[in-house]
């Protein structure tokens, strides 16, 4: 009985000594993992500096490697310009070597030639003397002739005076028959839609003398241009022969697209006038005295795009007028 409570208290003993132990043994273990994670970190924050640095160091050496490369290309690109500086300055210096060979010759040539020029400066001054000796004789012609183109002028500037005074006058003499036959026309025909004078010219609308998009004259047609015909012969039979006269006929259209038989209003207002003119011919007026022209739509009287405009620029116009 007293042997086992010996024991026990034996054995109460030595359990805080072995908490003890157990408790140290912890906090070293702690401590020992509290040291193994402060180096990690440490460690850690070391290791990325270094990994900082070494991409620092990488981009240099990429930077180096680049500017080495510019400098290599820039050395290669001096080597070339070195050696192409060489061939020029070895054409140069042939070509130096040329030239002064050159000048050696020509020295040696103008030498030569000195003695030969001199002749021939003596000899051309012997031709000089002789040529002022000429001009001054040709001097003494010009004079002459120059007095006698004056006179000549003088005579030119009559017959120029002489000649617009004739043609003045046969300009009057024209103007004068045109008047007379264009206010025969208009008694005769002042009364008649689509027929007026517009300056100089008689106007005839195409209406009255032809079909739309035909030049085959209607019969109303005929019978105007006879008319006209019939007081333009009487006129022309009181008209000089030396008066250059000619009688114009124009054709005109619009500029409507044509659909007819005919391509374009060039040929349209070509033809027109042409019939015209035959009708005249056959009516007994001279054909030297006679020109039809075609206008097509580009000589308008009127630039509206309306109806009454077109029908104004479709048109057969007369003009007595000089060759």
């Amino acid at each position: 009985m007293a042997r086992r409570r010996r024991q026990t208290h034996s054995g109460l003993d030595a359990w805080p000594g072995y908490v003890d132990a157990l408790s140290t043994l912890l906090m070293v273990v702690i401590f020992v993992l509290l040291v193994f994670v402060l180096g990690q970190a440490f460690l850690s924050v070391v290791l990325a500096k270094r990994q900082q640095a070494m991409e620092q160091l990488t981009q240099q050496v990429s930077k180096l490697n680049d500017m080495l490369a510019l400098e290599q290309n820039r050395s290669h690109t001096l080597q070339l310009s070195v050696a192409s500086l060489r061939s020029a300055h070895d054409k140069d210096v042939a070509m130096a070597s040329s030239l002064t060979a050159q000048v050696s010759q020509l020295t040696a040539e103008r030498d030569t030639l000195s003695q030969a020029s001199q002749q021939q400066v003596a000899a051309l001054s012997t031709q000089l003397e002789e040529l002022r000796r000429q001009l001054g004789a040709a001097m003494m012609v010009l004079d002459i002739s120059q007095q006698q183109i004056h006179d000549r002028d003088h005579k030119i500037d009559d017959l120029g005076q002489k000649l617009n005074v004739a043609l003045a006058d046969k300009v009057e003499q024209l103007q004068r028959y045109r008047s007379e036959f264009f206010g025969r026309l208009r008694d005769i025909l002042k009364n008649q839609d689509g027929v007026q004078i517009v300056g100089d010219r008689f106007v005839f609308q195409s209406e009255v003398l032809f079909p739309p998009g035909s030049a085959d004259l209607s019969p109303k047609g005929v019978a105007e241009i006879r008319t006209l015909a019939r007081t333009f012969h009487q006129v022309s039979s009181q008209i000089p022969t030396s008066v250059p006269w000619i009688m114009r006929v124009d054709g005109h259209a619009d500029r409507q697209p044509i659909h007819s038989a005919f391509a374009s209003n060039w040929e349209l207002s070509t033809a027109r006038a042409i019939t015209v003119v035959k009708l005249l011919i056959a009516e007994g007026i001279s054909p030297q005295h006679l020109a039809a022209t075609g206008f097509a739509d580009f000589q308008p009287l009127d630039n509206h795009d309306t109806q009454a405009a077109y029908a104004r620029n479709r048109r057969i116009e007369f003009r007595l007028t000089d060759r």
